[in-house]
């Protein structure tokens, strides 16, 4: 009995990364302010493969710990659930082209924005993927808001090389 209550505190303590997404105005957005020193730091001491590792980490533990979350909570997508925003900002500045960090805050603020649209408006396959079951439902669509902010970043990035 112990370990599973354990386990159940463990994972609602990780969905709202460590209680951030208990903020009490817009926990999404405090929940994507978490992940941009975390994707700094992952960025500037990280290879590539590294911060592709790290997402992909993020991104398994964001399934099961939200959906035992959601569980606990009694609701389908808990407002206090924000370990997606972390995983969907890790996507967003994934394998960015070197041209876009010249000036590092750049895609990092621009990513943040980006992100924070993408993750709200939910265009499609986005809107789709929040009626996928569990965990999977609560993740995939800001992993699909992340690859939308991190195409948005690249076509922005190119522009700006071409100028």
């Amino acid at each position: 009995m112990t370990r599973k209550v354990t386990g159940t505190a463990c994972a609602v303590l990780l969905a709202t990364v460590f209680g951030a997404g208990r903020a009490p105005i817009a926990p999404g957005t405090v929940g994507t302010l978490v992940a941009v020193p975390l994707a700094v730091l992952a960025g500037r001491y990280l290879p590539a493969w590294g911060f592709l590792l790290a997402a992909a980490v993020i991104t398994l533990l964001g399934v099961w710990s939200s959906g035992v979350t959601a569980r606990v909570m009694g609701v389908r997508d808990p407002g206090a659930v924000v370990i997606d925003e972390v995983a969907g900002y890790f996507v967003t500045l994934l394998c960015l082209p070197a041209a876009l960090w010249t000036h590092p805050w750049i895609p990092i603020v621009l990513g943040f924005v980006l992100f924070r649209a993408m993750d709200i408006i939910k265009p499609q396959p986005a809107r789709w993927a929040e009626g996928l079951p569990g965990g999977w439902g609560i993740v995939t669509d800001d992993l699909i808001a992340g690859v939308y902010a991190n195409l948005a970043l690249r076509i922005l990035g190119a522009l700006h090389e071409g100028l």
